[in-house]
């Protein structure tokens, strides 16, 4: 049995990454309201140790859970599954006046 079958892993988007070696991931999962039988999404943040600065705001990542390395980090970036895509935009040029 190796140590990922017994530790929590998530899938989320990475929302902050202004911090060192650290990054905010938003985990958003489903569930049915008991009495509603409607599905209601939910949004958890959770800071997640990046060893290497590598994730960027907007990237999709797996962290997995780990002992406590500060207060409020105890999971830790596993993989970068996408990164985030950037369009090229080109400035617009002025119509001209007639």
């Amino acid at each position: 049995m190796s140590y990922l079958e017994k530790r929590k892993v998530r899938e989320g988007l990475v929302v902050s990454d202004k911090m060192d070696k650290t990054v905010v991931v938003a985990v958003e999962t489903k569930k049915v309201h008991p009495l509603y039988k409607k599905a209601v999404r939910a949004t958890k943040k959770y800071k997640a140790h990046d060893e290497n600065n590598a994730c960027k705001v907007g990237d999709k990542v797996k962290i997995v859970e780990t002992r406590p390395l500060s207060k409020e980090k105890s999971w830790r970036v596993m993989e970068i599954m996408a990164k985030r895509e950037v369009v090229e935009t080109r400035p617009r040029k002025p119509k001209k006046k007639k």
